[in-house]
Formats: C-alpha cells, sequence, structure tokens
C-alpha cells in the first residue's frame, strides 16, 4: 500500500479517522468534490444529511476505482458541510457507516470537515474531496 494512517499517541484518539497518512506511492490523485448525485444527475436525498453523506461516499468510491483505487489508497479526505453544527455529527458518521458497509471498507483517513453557507445547488447538503496516492 501507497499510504499508511497513523493514530500518534500526542494527538487526539478519533475513531472516525486517522490523524496522519504517510503516503510512499508516486501517483498522486485529486477526486472533485462529490456530491448526492447519482450518475445520470439525479438528486439523492432531499433534506437527508445521511443519506447525501453515503452518496458522496459512493460517488468518491466510484472515481477512485475509476483509476484504480480503493478507499485504502486516500490520503486525505475533506468534507464540505452546509451550516454545520455539532448536532450534525449522528447523521454524518451514520452516512459514513452507510457507505462502508455497502463498500465493505473501513473509511479512516484523515478528514477535515469544513462548514460553508451553501454549496453549488441549493439543495445539497454535502460534498467529499479525496486525495489519493498510488504506487
Amino acid at each position: 500500500m501507497a499510504v499508511t494512517l497513523v493514530n500518534p499517541a500526542a494527538l487526539p484518539q478519533v475513531g472516525l479517522y486517522r490523524q496522519v497518512s504517510v503516503a510512499t506511492g508516486s501517483r498522486t490523485v485529486y477526486i472533485a468534490g462529490q456530491v448526492a448525485r447519482t450518475a445520470d444527475g439525479g438528486h439523492v436525498g432531499d433534506g437527508d444529511l445521511a443519506a447525501q453523506v453515503e452518496q458522496a461516499y459512493l460517488n468518491v468510491a466510484a472515481a477512485l476505482a475509476e483509476v484504480g483505487a480503493t478507499f485504502a489508497d486516500v490520503a486525505r479526505l475533506t468534507v464540505y458541510f452546509v451550516e454545520w453544527s455539532p448536532e450534525k455529527m449522528g447523521e454524518f458518521v451514520e452516512g459514513v457507516q452507510r457507505a462502508e458497509k455497502k463498500l465493505g471498507v473501513a473509511i479512516q483517513a484523515p478528514l477535515t470537515g469544513i462548514g460553508v453557507a451553501f454549496l453549488a445547488e441549493p439543495d445539497l447538503l454535502v460534498e467529499v474531496e479525496a486525495t489519493a496516492v498510488l504506487d
């Protein structure tokens, strides 16, 4: 594997992701922000954060697969949330867990969550970017 995930003892131990990734591969893959849309552009999960997170992660997985990668190759995730508040964490975690179950993987790459006022379309609640490294 070109990416090794680490949780340093000197940093908070977050169960949802690892704090550090070490990438040793030679090819970097940048996945544009993925949202709750199907391949034909259909909307998924209007008003449902968990459903939108699930679809965004499934779309990231599809983009990774297209270039021969998986979530095991992801060195970093950035998640943009519309009008984020801590009360939404449960819905976010639920969406990630649903995607993990469908994909049969544990998604543990370092993650930065950013609250924003809005995204490109008014129904979107979340957008997920990924950076992967391949040998």
